[in-house]
């Protein structure tokens, strides 16, 4: 047929279009991520993913920026790789960066990219994960690449509560790139190659004359012990995404779907002598809560949440029969279990957070009170205390009332009130 060889062009096109995409920014740069400890975006979402199910979307967009030399540089993909998977068999929306292209920095393109996965996984009642390596907005776009900021933000804020976002920071975060992972449930963070913050050592240097590194201003240590931003230190990029699927496991789809629930091998009438020998006698000798939970949960395993952050108080989830549950205890080995600013605000979210999902809460209480003094008094103790005690109940959804939300103080629509939004 006459037209079989214009097809044939097209197709080689689509196919040579399809390799240039799948390049990055070429081996390279490629090996320099390889050699500074981290994966290439393709690799890290084929890692995450179950194996063959990843399917990619808007991988030939390209940027329309035309300034500063940019009209000469336009790379399939603009540097995000977006799309859709399985984890476990179920449904996940799934957006990477990747730093070999232009840093992982945000364009107006890929802005649009990541809102289009995070309103396909919201109609779709799918969780969304973000795996960000990025140097921030493209400066060479000026406004319009901030204004995509503002896009992502509206639709993390929207999304809260309805389904579960889970940001895994495995490279540079830093200015308003910050703040979406801020507002998602879970944040993971490496410990050798991440690092997140608002301005950087220099530009702190210049205003406060500060002298700090990267990894103290915003490593993953200080944002899992200190400032409470992340909630898991990995080691690398293979253990992040190890644990992602870990996590999910415990989470639902969405904040109408059931629990996953795994087959149980734990007898259900198993007594365990060991806990009438865990709490001392004397009510000032410290034990630690966490041999509690080991001995009462499914096989003793515990997934917690903010392990270095709040010490005082433990937070995470377990089975029960194989149903997930979420665990809030006093931990008496640190600070005797007092309640204080830190942990109020660690338990308060979590407990928030189980409530958007129906899951179920197991706490292990033994608290002496609110740790006394005028640092607390002065930093809202009372403020962040009352936020732990005003647990509210909230019918099933599936009555027709909203869950909580995790972030905010209003309730949440439900995920198929999403859905059809426009």
């Amino acid at each position: 047929m006459a037209d079989e060889p214009i097809f044939t062009d097209r197709f080689k096109d689509l196919r040579r279009r399809s390799a240039e995409a799948e390049t990055g920014g070429g081996p390279e740069r490629r090996e320099r991520e390889h050699k500074a400890g981290k994966l290439t975006a393709r690799e890290r979402v084929a890692l995450l993913l179950d194996e063959g199910t990843f399917e990619e979307l808007d991988k030939f967009v390209t940027h329309r920026c035309d300034d500063f030399g940019m009209q000469d540089q336009r790379p399939p993909g603009d540097g995000f790789v977006t799309g859709y998977g399985r984890i476990d068999g179920r449904l996940i929306y799934v957006f990477a960066q990747d730093f070999t292209v232009f840093g992982g920095s945000l364009s107006e393109t890929n802005a649009l990219k990541i809102c289009k996965i995070m309103d396909l996984a919201v109609r779709n009642g799918a969780p969304v994960i973000g795996l960000n390596d990025s140097g921030g907005a493209r400066i060479q776009e000026g406004v319009m690449s901030l204004a995509g900021y503002a896009d992502i933000f509206l639709r993390n804020t929207l999304a809260s509560g309805v389904i579960p976002q889970i940001s895994a920071i495995m490279g540079p975060c830093a200015g308003g790139a910050v703040y979406s992972p801020a507002i998602t449930d879970f944040v993971f963070m490496t410990r050798d190659t991440s690092y997140m913050f608002i301005t950087g050592p220099d530009v702190i240097k210049t205003v406060t004359h500060e002298d700090v590194t990267k990894q103290d201003l915003g490593g993953a240590m200080t944002h899992n012990a200190t400032s409470g931003v992340a909630h898991f230190a990995v080691r690398d990029d293979a253990e992040c995404l190890a644990m992602v699927r870990e996590l999910l496991s415990f989470l639902p789809s969405n904040n109408l779907d059931d629990l996953p629930r795994k087959a149980c091998s734990d007898p259900i009438d198993r007594a365990d002598a060991k806990l009438d020998q865990i709490v001392p006698a004397q009510s000032n000798q410290p034990y630690d809560m966490k041999d509690v939970v080991h001995a009462v949960v499914d096989d003793g395993y515990f997934f917690e949440v903010q392990e270095h952050y709040a010490k005082n108080i433990i937070v995470g989830f377990a089975r029960l029969n194989g149903r997930p549950v979420g665990i809030v205890g006093n931990q008496p080995a640190f600070l005797a279990g007092t309640l204080d600013i830190n942990a109020s605000i660690k338990g308060a979210r979590f407990v928030r957070f189980c409530d958007c999902f129906n899951i179920p809460l197991v706490t292990f209480e033994d608290v002496p009170g609110f740790l006394p003094g005028t640092n607390q008094e002065y930093g809202g103790i009372i403020r962040h205390g009352a936020s732990l005690t005003a647990r509210r109940h909230h019918p099933p959804a599936r009555e027709g009332q909203h869950y909580g939300r995790a972030h905010a103080p209003r309730q949440p629509p439900r995920v198929d009130q999403l859905r059809d939004r426009p």
